[in-house]
């Protein structure tokens, strides 16, 4: 009897012309469904598993010094600075000196014309001398009437009064007061005429602009051939320092910080001129008026009143620079932080430490929508403060968070000095959690 079973899949194949699969692919209707059921478990496993908790971000308990610095923003200024002007008016014929020039003590700096003045005083002079000229004549007549006055009075002693005249002797008498009047008024004539002609000379020195100081010119306000005119107020022609080796520091010292500056403390500051290195300084005085002194005048109006309660107040303190080497120039824009205190060696923790709270995760769901946060966050800050009563929380080995009470001293606003027996230096204090995800 014949064999009728059906051919194989590979006879099958190998009559129609068709490559063989491989056994992997014939296989594959059930490999690949048992492949996807796998990943779905470990997929379920691993978002199904148990929560590790929260990663905490520390920073290690120091033990240093803190040192407690003010810092403000000012600028550069000579230590004297002299502002040169004319007193009298006219046109510059001369100009002797240019910007950046060292300049001494009465060097000529500047000559405004004198014709007029000269002929002031040529004019002073001859009056002088008619003054003085008045005077020998007012004096010569003084003598002549003298002399008259004195033969009367011999003769009316030899005749027994019987002459001259008594009106004779009176008129002679009064010719002589006359005269000693006259010789007076001459001398006042003659001083009035002296002080006119001094006048005129001192005028005419002041044309000649001298350096009142030693030390080099900052500033030229004025041109050969211009115009100079001083009526009211002296027109300024130069701006001179007297000595750049040594520059003082002007900076704005904030209200609130204003008590801990005191004379003599040491300070660095820096300007841009010069990114990354630091100047010393020494604090010299703090003004006793704040920038708002002069703003209180009775004339002001209630509106601009108002307007000065929102201004920030600030006090002016001034700090003593050398510049032996020059670097430093007028004008020049300052950061300074001055070194008001220094704490001695103390425990230090980050401010971040003392605001964290076990809780403060879940209060951040509430999001920007939620005001309170905010009030939430000036509230703690309003309670740090020197002597306050405060916890943080340090991150044990296993994981688990610790509370210590410790009481808080001074800041510089960064890090803060805490006393507690329970901290030690090295422990880690929490200052915040990391982000969902973040490694």
């Amino acid at each position: 009897m014949t064999d009728t079973s059906p051919m194989d899949a590979e006879s099958v194949e190998e009559f129609l012309g068709e490559k063989p699969r491989p056994k992997w692919r014939r296989w594959a209707k059930f490999w690949v469904p048992g492949l996807i059921l796998l990943l779905l478990v470990l997929a379920i496993a691993r978002c199904s598993g148990g929560d590790k908790g929260p990663q905490y971000i520390t920073q290690p308990v120091a033990e240093n010094s803190l040192n407690l610095t003010v810092t403000a923003t000012g600028n550069l200024r000579p230590t004297n600075q002299v502002q040169v002007g004319s007193e009298i008016s006219g046109r510059i014929d001369r100009i002797n000196v240019d910007v950046n020039d060292h300049v001494t003590r009465g060097e000529v700096l500047a000559q405004i014309n004198t014709d007029i003045i000269d002929d002031q005083i040529a004019q002073a002079r001859a009056n002088l001398f008619a003054a003085q000229a008045s005077v020998k004549q007012a004096q010569a007549t003084l003598t002549v009437d003298t002399a008259q006055l004195g033969r009367l009075e011999d003769v009316y002693k030899v005749s027994g009064g019987k002459v001259p005249s008594k009106t004779e002797l009176d008129a002679a008498r009064a010719n002589v007061a006359r005269d000693k009047a006259a010789v007076a008024s001459a001398h006042a004539n003659e001083m009035a005429a002296g002080a006119a002609l001094s006048s005129s000379q001192t005028t005419r020195a002041r044309a000649v602009i001298r350096s009142p100081v030693s030390g080099v010119v900052l500033a030229r306000k004025v041109e050969q051939g211009q115009t100079v005119a001083a009526s009211f107020n002296t027109p300024t022609l130069f701006v001179l320092a007297e000595d750049l080796s040594t520059m003082q520091l002007r900076v704005a010292i904030d209200e609130a910080d204003v008590g801990q500056i005191k004379p003599g403390q040491k300070a660095d500051f820096s300007v841009d001129a010069y990114p990354g290195r630091q100047f010393p300084a020494r604090v010299e005085r703090i003004d006793l008026a704040s920038n708002t002194t002069s703003d209180d005048t009775s004339a002001a109006s209630s509106a601009s009143s108002s307007a000065a309660s929102t201004t920030v107040v600030s006090y002016e303190a001034r700090l003593s620079v050398s510049n032996a080497d020059g670097l430093l120039r007028p004008g020049m824009t300052a950061t300074a932080t001055i070194a008001t205190e220094s704490t001695g060696k103390h425990l230090l923790v980050p401010n971040g430490a003392l605001r964290f709270k076990p809780d403060d995760k879940q209060k951040s769901k509430g999001g920007v929508l939620n005001p309170k946060i905010g009030l939430e966050l000036n509230d703690q800050k309003a309670g740090i403060g020197i002597g306050s009563e405060q916890q943080v929380q340090i991150l044990q080995k296993d994981g688990t968070l610790k509370a210590v009470k410790v009481v808080t001293g001074q800041s510089d606003g960064r890090l803060t000095v805490v006393s507690s027996p329970d901290l030690k230096a090295g422990m880690k204090v929490v200052t915040g959690v990391k982000a969902a995800g973040s490694d």
